[in-house]
This record gives structure tokens, C-alpha cells and sequence, in this order.
């Protein structure tokens, strides 16, 4: 993944802060989660799935997605909300650095929760068992 960090050893003169929270520099500590605006869409999507195991910490959260004793249910929302995130949160960047207006924060996390119900719709309808309940947990992490 090419950060605007990594970039700019190539590109003297690059502008390396953050287009989201233009804060920081762009990295893959900021961006993966220490940045304000995407620690906050992880904890929306992440926090009532993990309960007291919830960090915003990359290292940690990569231990969490690989773990095997989480129930099954719990573990597929984890790991699949990482990737959904994360594929959000490029794709937000990239438009912003090619033009797009900022997307308000409740309007990104909205999007990424609409993702995760969407997912396990299609599974559903292409007869994977037991999406219904993990629906419902989905939900239920919701309340």
C-alpha cells in the first residue's frame, strides 16, 4: 500500500499530511487506526463485537482477526468489518485526493454498516447457512 509517506521518498515536495483529518502524516500507524476520524469509524463498526477486548491498536486488532477461539459469528463480523473499513476508508481517501468533497463522519460509518448488512444478505440469498443468525448478531453489535 503506497502512503503518502512512502510516496514522498520518491517525490520530493509531496505533501504527506492525511487528507481526512489533515492532522498527521499520512502513514500506516495514522491511517490503521491512531488517526481521530478512523478510530472513530472502527469504533462504531468494532466496538460491540470485541466488548472488552476493543483497541484501536493495529497490532492488536491483527492478533484479534487471528485468533481462533472468538465464536465463529463474532470472529467472520470482526474480520470481515477490518476489511470493510479499511476498503472505506482508501476509497474515501483516494476520491478526496482527486477532488471529491469530505464525507461527513456518521455518513462513512452509516456506509460501512450498509456494507457489512449487504454481505451477509448475499450470502444468504446464495444459500450459505446461518446467516440469519449471524444477521442477527449483526444487530444485535448494533444496539
Amino acid at each position: 500500500m503506497s502512503t503518502l509517506d512512502r510516496m514522498a521518498i520518491w517525490s520530493q515536495g509531496l505533501a504527506t499530511k492525511y487528507v481526512l483529518c489533515k492532522k498527521a502524516s499520512e502513514s500506516r500507524s495514522h491511517l490503521f487506526f491512531q488517526c481521530d476520524y478512523l478510530s472513530q469509524v472502527w469504533e462504531y463498526i468494532a466496538k460491540e463485537i470485541l466488548r472488552s477486548s476493543y483497541t484501536n491498536d493495529s497490532s492488536e486488532i491483527i492478533v484479534l482477526i487471528s485468533e481462533e477461539s472468538r465464536k465463529k459469528m463474532s470472529q467472520f463480523c470482526l474480520q470481515y468489518a477490518f476489511q470493510a473499513v479499511l476498503y472505506a476508508i482508501w476509497r474515501k481517501r483516494n476520491k478526496v485526493i482527486h477532488g471529491e468533497k469530505m464525507m461527513q463522519l456518521l455518513v462513512l460509518k452509516r456506509m460501512v454498516d450498509k456494507g457489512m448488512r449487504n454481505k451477509i444478505t448475499l450470502m444468504s440469498r446464495r444459500g450459505t447457512k446461518g446467516m440469519e443468525r449471524l444477521m442477527q448478531y449483526w444487530f444485535y453489535t448494533r444496539m
